[in-house]
């Protein structure tokens, strides 16, 4: 069935005024959906199906995000995240240490672990590094959050999954390289306006966890790369299901920890967890949003007003990124809920999923999310402390979209 519009809003709307009052964002989605669905016209019957169905577009998303668990759970576990962290950094050098912050969370964020927890890992190195150099908390969270976002887009990570299945292209064709060292060297510019302020020096924290050799913490995160990228380099697919927890078993192997194999998975699985049910609740709002003609009115008005289609994508993800305050949630509902629409207006896919992903990096920061309140407490930052980085934050993000629509604008 057809659900007239102002059903669609409605859902829309409710969704976010849940997750604004603190409701998890699964359940504000849930909930926002159902009760939209049935002012759009939907009984409740119909309102259960429209849900269903559109989780259950989902489920190729959620399975690979578990498989992604399997190499998040062993990086961060292992110690081999840390081991990659303090390499990049030793391999930087005092000069450049805000620089290689920047590349850390880069890396490891590209790596698949998610951006919260990447910025959580290296911040203890970060913080012991900035007090002997005399570097402001405000610069390393800086470096460490654009870093991430950098990384976000070049990652086998949930939303880099979500915007290829909804868009139905290889996971390995989303590396936005380009847009990823822009945003690298936005974020390096923009933190070392922070370096040396002095009011905000960090407290002293020690790192002592014992990690393996960088040469075998690569490991893990090097075999899945280039796994993912067989097609490309040898005309082999290889699904990110088999490819990330493959690369995951053989880092394990290497770095001599196969009894603690079991400890990893489920540290993958919990961090997974809440993910997936975000991303089935996005699933049921998604659902009812796409059976709806919000989306062909989203881009008519937006037509109107003389923005091209390439444009509308990044809009749409950073419209959603900043109503879920997430990078996954938001490329997952705009890529499913505008994902037809934009290939239908001449956008092609590849593009179509790049720059709605790019897009959910401009807004998903904002302070109802919880990646704004873990990464104030990996410094050790209030709220109104941390509130004060939301500008720079949109400013990376609106460089690494705006990179990728002129990229895929003009060239492609």
């Amino acid at each position: 069935m057809k659900l007239n519009t102002f059903g669609a809003i409605a859902a829309f709307l409710l969704a976010v005024v849940f997750i604004l009052r603190n409701v998890p964002v699964g359940y504000g989605m849930m909930g926002g959906a159902f009760i939209g669905a049935l002012l759009g016209g939907a009984s409740i019957d119909e309102a259960v199906w429209l849900m269903i169905d559109g989780a259950k577009e989902m489920t190729p998303s959620i399975l690979r995000v578990l498989a992604a668990g399997v190499l998040a759970g062993v990086l961060m576990q292992s110690g081999a995240a840390v081991a990659i962290a303090e390499k990049l950094m030793q391999a930087c050098g005092e000069k450049y240490a805000l620089f290689s912050l920047c590349v850390a969370a880069m890396m490891l964020t590209a790596c698949g672990v998610f951006v919260d927890v990447a910025i959580m890992t290296i911040a203890p190195v970060a913080l012991a590094m900035a007090h002997r150099l005399d570097v402001s908390r405000f610069a390393i969270l800086l470096a460490l959050i654009g870093g991430g976002k950098a990384g976000n887009i070049i990652s086998p990570n949930p939303n880099t999954i979500a915007a290829a299945e909804a868009f139905h292209v290889p996971l390995s064709s989303l590396a936005g390289i380009a847009p990823a060292v822009i945003g690298l060297f936005v974020t390096y510019q923009l933190a070392k306006r922070w370096r040396g302020d002095d009011k905000h020096m960090p407290k002293i924290e020690t790192v002592e966890k014992e990690t393996p050799p960088w040469q075998k913490a690569i490991v893990a995160p090097g075999v899945a790369i280039i796994l993912l990228l067989s097609r490309p380099l040898f005309g082999v697919s290889i699904d990110p299901l088999i490819a990330l927890p493959t690369g995951a078993v053989i880092g394990v192997i290497v770095m001599n920890k196969t009894r603690e194999l079991n400890v990893f998975l489920r540290v993958g699985m919990e961090k997974m967890s809440g993910v997936v049910f975000m991303l089935l609740g996005t699933g049921t709002l998604a659902g009812v949003i796409a059976n709806s003609a919000l989306h062909q009115t989203f881009m008519h008005m937006l037509e109107s007003l003389g923005f091209p289609p390439y444009v509308m994508a990044s809009l749409a993800g950073a419209l959603l990124s900043g109503i879920t305050a997430s990078t996954t949630a938001g490329t997952a509902v705009a890529s499913h809920v505008f994902g037809k629409a934009l290939v239908e207006a001449g956008v092609p896919s590849l593009a179509g999923a790049a720059m709605v992903h790019a897009g959910a990096t401009v807004l998903d920061h904002l302070p109802h999310g919880s990646f704004f309140h873990i990464t104030a407490a990996s410094v050790h930052m209030s709220t109104k402390e941390r509130l004060t980085l939301l500008p720079y934050e949109t400013l990376i993000g609106i460089a690494i979209a705006t990179t990728c629509t002129v990229i895929f604008y003009l060239f492609l």
